[in-house]
């Protein structure tokens, strides 16, 4: 498999279009990003997951599947290695990757979203000062 591989099983699912992301391939669907060639000339493409579904991921599949480094990945963003993927592995992990952006779009249509917290601020809701 391969970038061009990636792009069309990305651009078969409902909804899904290409755009662009700081100067890297995306794949949104309801104008949000579900996947991307930013790392495509690494050999990469990348899907965006919970950090449950890319443990599952990558403990089934350590050869097609890892984190991507640093903070991304501690999110869940991971990469599938084009090279190692087949046609059946590829869909199932874009298709895994575009359901859950569906789910989270349609949270914030009906307004669940997570509250953001401020990470300054103290238990009874004042701010840390910063020194």
């Amino acid at each position: 498999m391969n970038a061009a591989d990636f792009r069309r099983i990305a651009l078969s699912l409902e909804g899904a279009e290409e755009g662009s992301h700081m100067g890297a391939a995306d794949f949104r669907v309801g104008g949000r990003i579900f996947a991307t060639l930013a790392a495509e000339k690494h050999g990469y493409g990348n899907l965006m997951l919970t950090v449950e579904q890319q443990a599952d991921f990558v403990a089934e599949m350590p050869d097609v599947f890892l984190p991507i480094a640093g903070g991304w990945g501690r999110m869940g963003m991971t990469h599938i290695r084009l090279a190692a993927a087949n046609e059946e592995v590829m869909a199932g992990a874009l298709r895994v990757a575009w359901k859950l952006r569906i789910e989270k779009n349609a949270k914030t249509k009906r307004g669940v979203t997570k509250k953001k917290t401020n990470k300054r601020q103290k238990p009874n809701g004042r701010r840390a000062r910063s020194v």
